[in-house]
């Protein structure tokens, strides 16, 4: 990392039936085991809102810098978590990306090149299979 920009802090207790909250107190949700509902979230949903919103937000970045004005942008993460073959866990995500005032084409280079920026696509490359499709 060249320069560090933020640092977010959050801590759980009590695994998938506790709590997480953020260090300024700004977010605290109960948790569950994904299914079994009770109100109450799950990592995964929380890995797929921080995944779309950065992710629309690398969208935008790139936009600006090709000088494209998007009227909309719309990221919707599915995050799937399975087991594997040897016993394990993973997380597969697919993005639909849904973008206002261009082109499907042009949305689709964008949503491309926002894979390439996003912090999160970084940190997940190679480690979790990510499927973009762009709606018109």
């Amino acid at each position: 990392m060249e320069k560090l920009l933020y640092t977010a802090t959050a801590t759980s207790t009590g695994a998938r039936s506790g709590t997480v909250s953020t260090s300024d107190g700004l977010v605290r949700h109960e948790l569950s085991t994904p299914g079994t509902g009770g109100g109450k979230t799950n990592p995964e949903q929380l890995f797929a809102c921080g995944y779309s919103a950065c992710f629309g937000s690398a969208v935008d970045f790139v936009a600006r810098q090709k000088q494209l004005e998007l009227s909309s942008i719309r990221i919707t993460a599915h995050v799937s978590l399975g087991t594997t073959a040897a016993g394990g866990f993973a997380l597969a995500t697919k993005l639909v990306v849904r973008l206002g005032g261009v082109t499907t084409e042009v949305a689709t280079a964008l949503a491309h090149a926002a894979h390439q920026v996003c912090p999160y696509s970084a940190a997940t490359r190679g480690n979790m299979p990510v499927e973009i499709t762009v709606e018109g």
